[in-house]
């Protein structure tokens, strides 16, 4: 079952498929994986439902992050075994007096977040070696060195996961895609509070700019890297 079952009909299907859309781009011999905000200012400090969730951080996701955080734990957890990079583009903490711009007015509560909510959530976050980077917009290539570390770590493949689809994921897949990156997205191990924006923004990038798939075939699709 593909997530945009129910959301985009069969004729719109039929009709990407026919201008020839959704071709697979596959996976190169060096993958990074990206793990996009996952903080828990996106999923809240516990599980809760989304209505609960909220009421913490207004920006969490709630149990759907939470469900999305259980999918990449593996896909790290392979990831670091077969030594391939990890990489943490991030939100940085927002400073009033600087970083409201257009975000502030499009998303006020976002510049209330305390500093817990900036922490990443524990089951998923960095280790020494792996690369940290703070970002002030929604892409994880738009004013960061992205780009350069991939080169540095001869990268080809980028395993997308965090948060959420419609905005940080989605941003920096395209330019992911733009850049010559094939591109990976575990279709479970991406979230959003909106299920509709979800699945349709999966079936754009799937049609477009990535292979979107299930964790269990991305992790299938993975190099063996240091256990060949």
């Amino acid at each position: 079952m593909k997530p945009w079952d129910g959301v985009i009909s069969e004729e719109e299907e039929r009709r990407y498929d026919a201008a020839g859309f959704g071709r697979s781009g596959g996976v190169g011999k060096r993958p990074a994986l990206l793990i996009i905000d996952v903080q828990y200012r996106t999923v809240g400090t516990v599980r809760k439902p989304y209505w609960e969730a909220i009421k913490e951080y207004p920006t969490s996701c709630g149990e759907d992050g939470w469900r999305a955080v259980d999918h990449i734990a593996p896909l790290l957890a392979a990831f670091r075994a077969r030594g391939f990079p990890v990489l943490y583009p991030h939100v940085a903490p927002k400073n009033a007096a600087t970083d409201a711009g257009r975000l502030a007015q499009k998303v006020p509560a976002i510049m209330g977040i305390d500093a817990k909510g900036y922490e990443f959530v524990a089951e998923v976050a960095p280790r020494p070696g792996d690369v940290v980077l703070p970002k002030k917009h929604p892409s994880a290539f738009f004013g960061t060195p992205l780009v350069s570390h991939l080169i540095d770590l001869g990268v080809d493949t980028l395993y997308v996961t965090g948060c959420t689809t419609s905005g940080c994921v989605r941003s920096s897949v395209s330019d992911a895609f733009a850049y010559n990156f094939k591109v990976i997205v575990p279709q479970e191990a991406v979230y959003d509070r909106s299920p509709t924006s979800h699945a349709a923004n999966l079936f754009d990038m799937n049609a477009k700019y990535a292979d979107v798939v299930t964790t269990d075939d991305a992790l299938a699709m993975l190099p063996m890297g240091d256990l060949a």
